[in-house]
């Protein structure tokens, strides 16, 4: 049985980025999106302005500084490799996201990490979130930043994500006071 991380989440997050569940090379490193493969956190440090190469430590500080939530949508499922396609039907345990968004109550939108991910939340946590008293946040499923998703480059990958950037900038310009008369 494959076991994911804890959230990586400040209480001032905006937005929550869920993957799947983390590869084999993630877990072995202890760390998200271990796979230099993987173009995860080449996209992030473009869209947060961050120098690019920044230890996991300097990685994690940036979407906090960003306000940026980061988990999987399975805490646990049988998989053989590190490929979401080889996830067994039926094993897939869910994260407790609405515990989650209870605890971040600024988090307004929901990125999903490619189509795997999309499909195991509406599948498996959506329908567990209207037994939280708190209001769905907007959903939007980007497309996998996974090596495996080769169709697109990263430059396109990164294009699409924008929309984290785009999010996030909407809510803090809604939030703004109005200037004085």
């Amino acid at each position: 049985m494959t076991r994911g991380f804890e959230p990586l989440a400040a209480p001032d997050a905006q937005v929550l980025i869920l993957g799947t569940i983390p590869s084999r090379q993630s877990l072995d490193a202890g760390e998200y999106y271990a796979n230099p493969a993987n173009a995860f956190w080449f996209i992030m440090e473009h869209l947060c302005g961050a120098t690019p190469g920044l230890d996991y430590a300097g990685r994690v500080a940036m979407l906090r500084d960003a306000r940026v939530a980061l988990w999987d949508v399975l805490q646990a499922a049988e998989r053989r490799g590190s490929l979401d396609s080889a996830i067994v039907a039926g094993t897939e345990v869910p994260n407790d996201i609405g515990a989650l968004l209870g605890r971040s109550p600024l988090i307004h939108t929901v990125f999903l990490n490619g189509g795997k991910a999309d499909a195991l939340f509406r599948r498996c946590v959506l329908p567990e979130l209207s037994t939280y008293p708190r209001t769905r946040p907007r959903l939007e499923r980007l497309p996998s930043t996974s090596p495996a998703n080769a169709r697109l480059t990263k430059q396109a990958k990164l294009e699409a994500w924008s929309a984290v950037v785009q999010a996030l900038a909407g809510r803090r310009l809604a939030e703004r006071p109005a200037p004085d008369s």
